[in-house]
């Protein structure tokens, strides 16, 4: 099974993206997606996929923190 996390984007160059995903920067492909720092997008096999709301990239890591401490 693979998973898509969400991360804040903070910095964008031509079609990459350093994402902020739970405290690990990485380096993201965005050329499916039109995202700006301080966005927040849904990664999958280090590609953005979908900017997400705030509210939505939190729902998501609050569920995941929950499916961790099970």
């Amino acid at each position: 099974m693979c998973v898509a996390l969400p991360g804040r984007v903070l910095s964008i160059s031509e079609n990459h993206a350093k994402v902020d995903s739970s405290g690990n920067i990485v380096d993201v492909h965005t050329g499916a997606v039109t995202a700006a720092p301080g966005d927040y997008v849904l990664v999958h096999a280090g590609c953005a996929i979908e900017v997400l709301t705030r509210e939505d990239a939190e729902e998501i890591l609050s569920v995941f923190s929950e499916l961790e401490q099970a």
